[in-house]
Order: structure tokens, then C-alpha cells, then sequence
């Protein structure tokens, strides 16, 4: 997606010095996906350097990786996401629930605003956010972004971020992904803008409201999460929110997930793909088999998630199918998450085990 944004001050060209006040230096850093040849912005912090630590970091116990199941029948699965206590916030709330060698489904369902004087930096992943349910704001070093229900939020890997709730709990669909999450390439020309018929242009995305950078000393924590779901707790003498400009095409934004797609892969036509419609454009499905593509369904109406493997043929089965039929064309208001991974096997989580239905392959 083109586009670019300039935030604050920052100098004309790339690795020029600049003064955050007079006799004070500011040091740039580069954020950049796929080892600086996609998507990158530059910052510039104001008197500390990013990369200095307060203390020796140690590793938490918190683990977020998923965890494996013994072999199982292949089968497809119904996982009952609504049923998920809210717990923790949203590092500490995350629940697994599908994975591959390069993806991680999770829900997320927490209570709690990130501490004031910790945050969070995924250096697995991207990641992509459908809000369920709740409010809260992302604060990140690009400034505050809003979130509200029916929107998806995109993180790029090695934001450092937090977020604060404005509701009493919020539930999200987690994709992260070890490969940047763009638009979908079908809807966008050669220069990388949206085409005219795409369902959506660049101007819809919401981007942060940049702030005044916090010149502040005082430790703060910054829990990494790395190597898979491990966490580091790592410790700077300084607030990572001390940018006095940004400029580039990486940063945090929220976008309307109606008819929404993006795709996060090496090449077009393998990886990961996120679509979202209305459930009255969805009625039940023709069965088909597609053996390299698993997929995934999340239905906004009732919480519930679906999963088909690929070597098995599939469609709305039983009553669903039936209820489908019977309301096609009617708008319900209420949209699905359709997620395929092509050349990329998923597999149930053991943390999904709780919520799933045991005798969805006969229904």
C-alpha cells in the first residue's frame, strides 16, 4: 500500500543529524520489514540512544508458544472462541489456538491495561487484529491509535506499543505472522497504490496521532516476545515514546474490516490471506477440495471459529447449511474472517482443546 507518512520533525534526507533542542542530538533508527527491503520509516529519538539498556535483561516465564498435540485423526474443527475468560492483557491474554511453520492464530480475550511503565515488542511477528469486541487505544512510539469493534488494527513486527482499554474487557482474533501483512496485491497497480476497482483506497486507513515525545528518565520494561513464543524482559533508563518526528510507510493503522483483504507471504498465490464479508454474502458454500490450502473461518455473530485442513473436502455442513440457504441475501450485520494459508499447513493448538466441539466432524 502507498503510502507514506511524515510525523514531527525529521531532516530532508536519510542519516542526516538533526537537534531535538539546541546542543541535544537526536538519534535516528530505521524500522524496516524484510531485512530493509520492504516497507521501512525512520526515527528520531530524542537524547537516548534506542539501543541502550538500564540493566541486564532475563527471560520470563510467560510462554506463548503453542503447544502441540499428539497425533490426531484428521478431522475438522469447531472451536467455541466466545467461551474464553478474559484474563490479563494483551500479552498475557493470548491463547493459541492454530499454527504453522510461519503463522499464529490466536484469540485474545483480556481485561487489563498493559502497566504504565511496560510494553510490548512482538520480534516474531507481524500482526493483524480483528476487534471483537471492546475499546482501547494503541499507544506506540508512531503515537495513539484508536480501535473499536469491526475494525482490523495491523502491528508491524518490532513496534514497541501497549495498549490501553477504554471498556471493561476486549476480545480479539490474533494473526501474526513471520512475514509483513500488506493488502491483499490483487488490489493494487505496478506502483503500489489501490487500483480503481478495489472494494477500498489508502485514504480509509486510520493512522496514529502523534504526540510530543516524552522526555523522560525512569525505567521502563520491555517485554519481547521472540524464538517462537519466549519472552525477554529487557529494561531502558529512558520512555521508548521519545520520538520528536517519523517519517515512512511502516507504522501502526486501523482500517473497516468489511471487504477488507491482505495477504502475508513471500510470492503471490502462497502464504497467508485474511478476507471479510458480510455473512449475506457468504450463504452455504459448494463443497470443494483444495489439498494445499487450510482454512479457517471466524463468524462475528456467535464467537465461534472453524477449521478445515486441507486434505479434506468441505462446506457448511448440516444444520449450518441449511440456516445459510435459508438466509441468503439478508444483511445481518455481522462479518466473517476467512483465513487460508496456501503451501503453509495449520494444526489445531493444545490450548484450543477446551473450546472445541468433539463431535463437529458428525454433524
Amino acid at each position: 500500500m502507498s503510502v507514506i507518512l511524515t510525523r514531527g520533525r525529521v531532516p530532508k534526507t536519510l542519516h542526516a543529524e538533526i537537534f531535538s533542542e539546541p546542543g541535544v542530538p537526536s538519534f535516528e533508527e530505521l524500522h524496516a520489514a524484510s531485512g530493509g527491503e520492504g516497507e521501512w520509516s525512520r526515527k528520531y529519538h530524542y537524547r537516548k540512544h534506542p539501543a541502550r539498556q538500564a540493566r541486564d535483561p532475563h527471560k520470563l516465564t510467560l510462554d506463548l508458544r503453542p503447544q502441540a498435540l499428539p497425533p490426531l485423526a484428521l478431522q475438522p474443527w469447531r472451536l467455541r472462541a466466545g467461551r474464553l475468560k478474559a484474563h490479563g492483557d494483551v500479552v498475557a491474554g493470548r491463547v493459541p489456538l492454530l499454527y504453522g511453520p510461519a503463522t499464529t492464530i490466536s484469540a485474545a480475550r483480556f481485561e487489563k491495561s498493559c502497566p504504565a511503565d511496560r510494553f510490548f515488542r512482538n520480534g516474531d511477528g507481524h500482526e493483524l487484529w480483528f476487534v471483537q469486541e471492546g475499546r482501547g487505544l494503541l499507544a506506540s512510539e508512531y503515537g495513539v491509535l484508536p480501535f473499536r469493534p469491526g475494525q482490523y488494527v495491523i502491528v508491524p513486527k518490532g513496534t514497541t506499543c501497549r495498549v490501553e482499554l477504554e471498556s471493561e474487557d476486549c476480545f480479539l482474533l490474533m494473526v501474526e505472522s513471520r512475514y509483513p501483512i500488506r493488502t491483499a496485491p490483487e488490489y493494487l497497480n505496478a506502483a503500489g497504490q489501490s487500483t480503481l476497482s478495489a472494494p477500498y483506497v489508502e485514504t480509509e486507513i486510520e493512522t496514529p496521532e502523534f504526540r510530543p515525545p516524552r522526555d523522560e528518565e525512569g525505567v521502563c520494561r520491555i517485554w519481547t516476545k521472540h524464538d517462537g513464543g519466549f519472552v525477554t524482559e529487557s529494561f531502558l533508563g529512558h520512555h521508548p515514546f521519545d520520538l520528536v518526528g517519523w517519517e515512512g510507510a511502516l507504522f501502526p493503522y486501523t482500517a473497516a474490516a468489511e471487504q477488507r483483504a491482505f495477504h502475508s507471504g513471500l510470492a503471490e498465490g502462497q502464504g497467508l490471506t485474511v478476507r471479510s464479508f458480510d455473512d449475506e454474502d457468504a450463504p452455504a458454500e459448494y463443497a470443494h477440495s483444495n489439498p494445499d490450502c487450510d482454512e479457517a473461518f471466524f463468524f462475528s455473530k456467535t464467537a465461534l471459529m472453524t477449521f478445515h485442513p486441507g486434505a479434506l473436502p468441505h462446506a457448511p455442513q448440516g444444520t449450518a447449511a441449511r440456516r445459510s440457504h435459508a438466509e441468503r441475501g439478508q444483511l445481518s450485520g455481522h462479518l466473517t474472517v476467512a483465513i487460508e494459508s496456501v503451501f503453509e499447513p495449520l494444526r489445531a493448538a493444545k490450548q484450543a482443546l477446551p473450546i472445541a466441539d468433539k463431535d463437529f466432524a458428525a454433524s
